[in-house]
């Protein structure tokens, strides 16, 4: 319990969206294939843009290398906290997008729910 006494709420939000941002940014790197749905959902132009400019594949590990440097700067003590305010909103902007982007689907709860922490450390910090 003296663990959780040390734990307070910037750094709640950053284990829980670090965490997060590792899971998929090392699930989308190992197994890109199960992520296309993910391009397939968004609108057609941007589709074209992404196919043509840089093919899906290539896209996807880029998408996971970007969230696995997101999550280092979440999980990492040492990072200073403007850097992490940022990445904070850098996070909420990302997940407005994607449901602006991609539209209502059955996981749309989980993309509203985390623009809220990645918000919260934008302001709080």
């Amino acid at each position: 319990m003296a663990i959780l006494r040390k734990l307070n709420a910037e750094w709640a939000l950053r284990l829980s969206l670090g965490a997060m941002y590792l899971y998929s940014g090392i699930d989308i790197v190992r197994h890109p294939a199960a992520w296309t749905w993910a391009v397939r959902d968004l609108p057609q132009f941007l589709q074209r843009i992404i196919a043509d400019e840089f093919g899906i594949n290539k896209f996807l590990y880029f998408q996971g290398m970007l969230e696995i440097a997101i999550a280092a700067m979440f999980l990492l003590w040492f990072v200073p906290k403007f850097v992490v305010k940022y990445v904070g909103l850098l996070s909420a902007i990302e997940m407005a997008l994607i449901v602006l982007l991609v539209g209502i689907d059955a996981v749309t709860f989980r993309d509203i729910g985390l623009i809220g922490p990645g918000l919260a450390l934008f302001l709080m910090l």
